[in-house]
């Protein structure tokens, strides 16, 4: 493997959880403390955006550390920096006038 394709698949990884909860130390956040300065009831609340995607907690932390939400998650990000969210349609729940009817 050549070093520029170690460095491409390097740069394409996503950050790891302790490297997140670092930086964030570093800027003198913690995840609790950070939630409770968004207001979040739970003090955990942000902590969620470390292991599954939620692009508005993904750039709460970003903009905490200092960073672009892209930069810690390129697998959860296209190349236009726009969320690749994997969402499913929802299948509608009948009225109440359906249920009834049947």
């Amino acid at each position: 493997m050549s070093k520029s394709t170690a460095a491409k698949k390097a740069s394409r990884k996503d950050w790891h959880r302790a490297q997140i909860l670092c930086a964030l130390r570093m800027k003198g956040w913690t995840i609790a403390s950070l939630s409770r300065h968004h207001n979040y009831a739970s003090r955990c609340t942000l902590g969620h955006a470390l292991h599954r995607p939620w692009p508005k907690g993904e750039r709460l932390i970003a903009d905490a550390i200092g960073v672009q939400p892209e930069t810690i998650w390129p697998s959860r990000y296209q190349p236009d920096s726009n969320p690749a969210l994997k969402r499913t349609a929802r299948i509608a729940a009948p009225s109440a006038a359906e249920r009834l009817a049947a």
